[in-house]
């Protein structure tokens, strides 16, 4: 079965949806919708032995085969993983949507042609091999996450977040767009695997920065980092199910799947270190400190979630240190990479619990307001249960998935400060210790989530809905991602053997050729090592800020919103905007006049620079024919038509004068021996005068007497500037012609390939058989404009006179 195609299935789907939509509207639409993703992630779940031998699965689908781009599917260790991820998580939402979202008063057909929109999206970006094909599916996952977050297009808010989140991911996009080309003309391809063979090469070159530069600014916009995050907390204004997808596993893993795909080529440059690790590191403090200040249990959520891709995105810049380390396998440098995949498969299964159990408490309570929550525990026990397992994953306790990847993220940031190298000697103290202080308040506000809701005082006269436990349907999700948390903590080899470990080799493809040399084993226990005592005062010092919490909160009442960057935000939108209009104003005037100069004025600009820069002007006259007297006579007389047109004051001494100028164009054409072209010209400008001379005589009359236009200088300039140009143009293409004419080859080829006779006639009939059926559709169409404007007058100039 073709990669590419399977690819494709989604979104082929999504046009079969308003078809079923109508057809079976008794049956929710996500039943069909879910057996897409389902089909998708059993077949790359077959594929799992051949990732963990060190093989891939390839196919191709030509795209546009004169400049080499095509759809290469590409499934190595890390593709597969996020596909897996894409397509599983991708069923569990649809199942979750098909008890959440009511058929009877949802836009259901919309919401699932987007969101397999989105899936097709994200399984391109994550299996692409081709640059331009991997930007394309990349602003797809932008266009289709517009649509997802508006989906309650009739909310402002939603409105708001979806625009929000596609000005910067496009942003970011185009960014990205700009390193894909440099990178294409360093390696001379746009193949990514052929870019990683040629990487040790283009360290050097002079674009290796700047493509590094965009290629973050495409995937740190995406996924979230300082300072792009904050069209995330925004996003929350969608359907939980879009946020449970897009906001915990796919979407704002995409450029995770960047940085992982292209640390390989990137890897050499301490810059990509820094970048990488350093922002990430920053993120994921970032995050956590203002999730606590949230009171919106998606909001928390959504802050959770770029603290938790800064601690993913610092882990596979500090995989990038294995590049530098000779005796890569003696080093716990390979934890790095093995910790980023490892704690990005468990965020997708918590945090997707997660925002599932937020849904639930809005769907079941009415609000998602933390304040008004509370004592949900005994009333909604299974939710608490969900939601007490996703949030100790998240914090890292014991008995959870989170704790392993938390110390093998622990055991990363301490080795980083054995790395001598870009100045890590001296200032990679402060990772552990960042990495540390971000640890507790992912503690705290893990606590905080689950606790603050379920647990305390009961607060029903607060609460929009009387709550209680959810239908069965909408908790088979969650509960089986609570399961995954618990069962990876149990059997994380497991994990690590068939996911994991194959992944780690694309993302450090020089260290590693094969998943066994990978030797990396999970253990709950490691001894009494450096990451236990941090372990413990995480969650020693957590517990008691989180004891404290209701104390020291109200410092959050003291930041200054006017200096957010949220705030920065809406002004540089507001001066876009206001900027743009007053902009606009001075060029739109409602005149076709001003355009016809802007556009004018801009060819003259453009040919006569590119005419004179590029040395291009040339007059030559060995290869003209003698000038006549009749010439001189007939382009007099057509000169002496033009300045008539212009200088009189009569609509009919214009008219003749215009007709005047065409029948010398037609005598020009008796000249030179082309009668054909004389007697269609004489017909055009026959049924031309006769069309003037109708139209005008229809036209309202006149009510100032002896009414002259006035002399505009700058028309006139244009107007000369226009003909200049094209005088000089017109010499310059007769003087050198590079290319043989092609009259040469209608002369061979009119009898014996069009089987006709009169030149003429061949090339208006069959050479140029769509431009003649063209322009005579168009004639049509103006004859009829105004034969419909005649009688609209004077069916108008009838009831007058009834009325009269």
């Amino acid at each position: 079965m073709s990669l590419v195609l399977l690819i494709f299935l989604p979104i082929i789907a999504a046009l079969l949806i308003p078809l079923l939509y109508k057809k079976v509207a008794r049956i929710h639409t996500g039943w069909f919708v879910l057996i897409v993703p389902l089909i998708l992630f059993s077949y790359y779940a077959t594929l799992l032995p051949v990732t963990m031998e060190g093989g891939t699965r390839s196919s191709e689908l030509q795209w546009i085969p004169s400049l080499d781009i095509s759809f290469v599917a590409y499934l190595d260790g890390l593709s597969l993983l996020f596909s897996l991820l894409i397509t599983g998580i991708g069923a569990l939402v649809v199942l979750y949507s098909i008890f959440y979202l009511d058929k009877t008063r949802e836009q259901l057909h919309n919401f699932y042609v987007y969101l397999l929109m989105f899936m097709t999206a994200m399984l391109g970006v994550v299996q692409s091999d081709h640059l331009i094909s991997l930007y394309l599916f990349w602003e797809l996952t932008s266009i289709s996450s517009f649509l997802l977050i508006g989906y309650w297009y009739t909310r402002d808010r939603s409105r708001f977040g979806a625009l929000k989140s596609m000005m910067i991911t496009v942003f970011g996009g185009l960014m990205m767009l700009g390193g894909f080309v440099l990178l294409g003309l360093m390696g001379n391809t746009y193949s990514i695997r052929e870019l990683v063979a040629q990487a040790p090469e283009l360290v050097g070159h002079e674009f290796f920065l700047w493509a590094l530069v965009l290629i973050l600014l495409g995937a740190f916009t995406k996924s979230a980092q300082f300072p792009f995050y904050i069209w995330l907390p925004d996003a929350m204004e969608a359907p939980t199910p879009v946020s449970a997808y897009l906001h915990s596993a796919t979407m704002v893993k995409a450029g995770l799947y960047l940085v992982a795909r292209f640390t390989p080529i990137f890897a050499a440059s301490g810059l990509w270190i820094w970048l990488v690790t350093g922002i990430g590191l920053f993120t994921m403090v970032w995050g956590s400190v203002f999730a606590l200040k949230q009171k919106d249990l998606k909001a928390i959520l959504a802050f959770s979630t770029v603290s938790q891709l800064g601690l993913i995105m610092s882990l596979l810049g500090a995989s990038a240190m294995g590049f530098h380390v000779e005796d890569a396998a003696g080093t716990a440098f390979k934890y790095a990479a093995f910790a980023a995949i490892f704690h990005l498969v468990n965020h997708a299964v918590f945090k997707g619990s997660l925002f599932m159990v937020a849904g639930i408490v809005d769907h079941e309570t009415g609000t998602r307001d933390i304040r008004k929550l509370g004592g949900l525990m005994s009333l909604m026990p299974i939710s608490f249960t969900i939601a007490m397992i996703g949030s100790f994953s998240m914090a890292g306790l014991p008995l959870f998935g989170g704790f392993l990847s938390k110390e093998t993220f622990l055991t990363a940031m301490l080795t980083i400060m054995e790395f001598d190298l870009f100045s890590m000697d001296v200032w990679g103290i402060l990772f552990p210790v960042i990495a540390w202080i971000g640890s507790v308040f992912t503690f705290i506000y893990s606590f905080y989530f689950v606790f603050h809701t379920f647990a305390g005082k009961h607060k029903p006269e607060e609460l929009p809905k009387q709550a209680h436990e959810a239908p069965k349907g909408m908790l088979v999700s969650p509960a089986i991602l609570a399961v995954l948390v618990i069962a990876i903590f149990f059997i994380p080899n497991v994990v690590g053997d068939w996911i994991v470990k194959p992944a780690v080799i694309a993302i450090q493809p020089f260290l590693y050729s094969a998943p066994e040399q990978v030797d990396v084993h999970i253990a709950a226990w490691h001894g009494f090592e450096p990451e236990l005592f941090m372990t413990l005062g995480i969650f020693a010092v957590g517990g008691l800020l989180f004891w404290t919490l209701r104390k020291w909160q109200r410092i959050y009442d003291n930041y200054p919103e006017a200096v957010s960057l949220n705030r920065l935000y809406d002004f540089g939108m507001f001066l876009s905007d206001s900027g743009a209009k007053r902009f606009s104003a001075i060029y739109m005037t409602g005149f076709i006049r001003s355009y016809l100069v802007y556009m004018f004025g801009f060819f003259i600009l453009i040919s006569l620079s590119a005419l004179f820069m590029t040395d291009s002007f040339r007059f030559e006259t060995d290869n003209l024919a003698p000038i006549g007297v009749y010439e001189i006579i007939i382009a007099a007389t057509l000169i002496g038509g033009v300045i008539t047109i212009v200088a009189s004051k009569s609509r009919l001494m214009s008219i003749i004068a215009l007709g005047a100028v065409g029948y010398s164009v037609a005598l020009f054409f008796v000249i030179f021996r082309a009668p054909d072209l004389a007697l269609t010209q004489l017909v055009i400008e026959t049924i031309s005068v006769a069309l003037f001379l109708l139209a005008f005589y229809h036209l309202p009359k006149s009510t100032k007497k002896n009414e002259r236009m006035r002399f505009r200088l700058g028309n006139a300039i244009i107007a000369l500037g226009v003909g200049v140009t094209m005088t000089l143009v017109a010499l310059s293409a007769h003087s050198q012609k590079i290319l043989p004419s092609i009259s040469e080859f209608y002369k061979e080829t009119v009898y014996t390939e069009a089987g006709g006779g009169n030149i003429v006639n061949v090339i208006l009939v069959d050479y140029r058989g769509f431009d003649t059926l063209f322009e005579i559709t168009v004639l049509g169409i103006a004859g009829i404009g105004i034969i419909a404007m005649i009688k609209l007058r004077l069916s108008n100039k009838e009831d007058q006179h009834e009325n009269k």
